[in-house]
């Protein structure tokens, strides 16, 4: 079956988790998509844990593994002039350049989209960095880790009474590659209407603060400035995570409306205390919320997770079991949807990655092949696809061109 992206030929200058996530959208659906890494400057996700059986090696790296399926993996050295000019005829084959480094560094290189314009005319270049390629900050280094911060969601983050508690990962990393492939395909389709390529300018600071937008637009007419609140919303009451009978299991619950409350309070047996004054209302809850917690999770305590889940569901209340990772790998529906897809990696094995969130009905994702070891494609993009011959490309290794 033919993919919506077959033919499409990648470069990615790309790493860390941002840009390689962008062009995976293009690779899981059939584009050809050619990783550009070093041996010298390896890509920092190649040093992240987990690792397979805990040994900290490059081709070992879980997450590395999980982000570039499907991608050819090759080592370059782009400051070896020879390499450089090799890079150059990567860009010539390709119809798309992905890169995300600081601004500059790719004009350091001399593949900056100007230049890639004079190898190749229609060429589309996306740029994924932090701030963007232009304004008074671009030029400021930062992973998605500071970046959260930079963007508003540390603030939010924790208890009212504590300081501010990061979210565990770079979320902003995770936030921007939607972004960043619907403005490719976008381009794609103006380069089928009109020949002509273009430049992509992505700023994940930017595509983050959409995901703040309520929040800002209460404080834009409101002139309220949103602060942490912990598990609560200024219009649910209950809400929150609440302890159930085994040990460390939680479950979310959420009550928005007199309905909800209603038959919350019917689920739990409609105690004395739930028609007293202090509870009859939405504000008089949120007024006596520490007591309300208190009240549910005595009751909660003696159910079973997934007990109070159905419960609840079962009423027309909002709940859900807090999940481990444990739980989600194991869910029945993202099993019954494929979502985990077992692959056979050279150094880890047998494991399962991530597939796409959403499904083609006429041009699924299909999976090609697992992440690459550390330049595992060199001899088959250089020779085979680039067409070097094999007597020059030992030359080039000798050289540590492909370093």
């Amino acid at each position: 079956m033919r993919q919506v992206f077959e033919g499409v030929k990648v470069a990615a200058f790309t790493w860390s988790v941002s840009g390689p996530l962008t062009v995976k959208y293009l690779a899981d659906h059939g584009a050809e998509v050619i990783r550009i890494e070093s041996s010298i400057h390896r890509d920092v996700l190649r040093t992240y844990p987990p690792f397979k059986d805990n040994i900290p090696e490059p081709d070992r790296a879980g997450r590395f593994a999980n982000n570039n399926a499907n991608v050819y993996g090759i080592t370059l050295n782009l400051n070896h002039p020879k390499g450089l000019a090799i890079a150059k005829r990567i860009v010539a084959w390709s119809d798309i350049v992905a890169e995300s480094f600081m601004p500059g560094i790719m004009a350091r290189w001399g593949l900056d989209y100007e230049h890639l314009k004079e190898i190749k005319p229609d060429i589309i270049m996306l740029s994924s960095s932090n701030l963007g390629q232009t304004g008074p900050a671009a030029s400021q280094a930062g992973f998605g880790t500071t970046l959260v911060a930079l963007a508003g969601f540390v603030h939010l983050h924790g208890w009212p009474d504590r300081e501010p508690s990061p979210p565990q990962n770079a979320y902003t990393d995770v936030i921007a590659p939607p972004f960043g492939a619907a403005a490719l395909i976008a381009a794609l389709c103006y380069r089928r209407r009109t020949g002509k390529g273009q430049y992509i300018d992505v700023s994940q600071y930017e595509t983050s603060v959409h995901f703040l937008a309520p929040l800002i637009l209460d404080f834009t007419v409101n002139g309220r400035v949103a602060n942490r609140m912990g598990n609560r919303c200024s219009y649910a009451a209950p809400h929150g995570a609440y302890p159930c009978q085994e040990e460390d299991r939680w479950c979310a619950i959420a009550v928005f409306s007199d309905e909800e409350w209603h038959n919350f309070c019917h689920v739990i047996g409609n105690p004395a205390w739930t028609e007293e004054p202090r509870f009859s209302t939405l504000l008089s809850r949120k007024q006596n919320e520490d007591e309300l917690d208190s009240r549910i999770s005595e009751w909660t305590k003696q159910i079973p997770v997934n007990e109070v889940m159905l419960r609840m569901q079962s009423a027309g209340v909002a709940a859900g079991v807090v999940r481990t990772c444990e739980d989600i790998h194991y869910d029945p529906q993202l099993l019954a949807r494929g979502f985990f897809q077992e692959v056979e990696h050279p150094v880890i094995g047998r494991h399962h990655y991530e597939g796409p969130g959403f499904k083609l009905s006429k041009t699924p994702s299909q999976f090609q092949r697992p992440a690459p070891c550390l330049g595992q494609h060199n001899e088959h993009v250089y020779t085979k696809i680039l067409g070097i011959p094999d007597e020059e490309f030992a030359e080039l290794l000798a050289e540590g061109v492909f370093d």
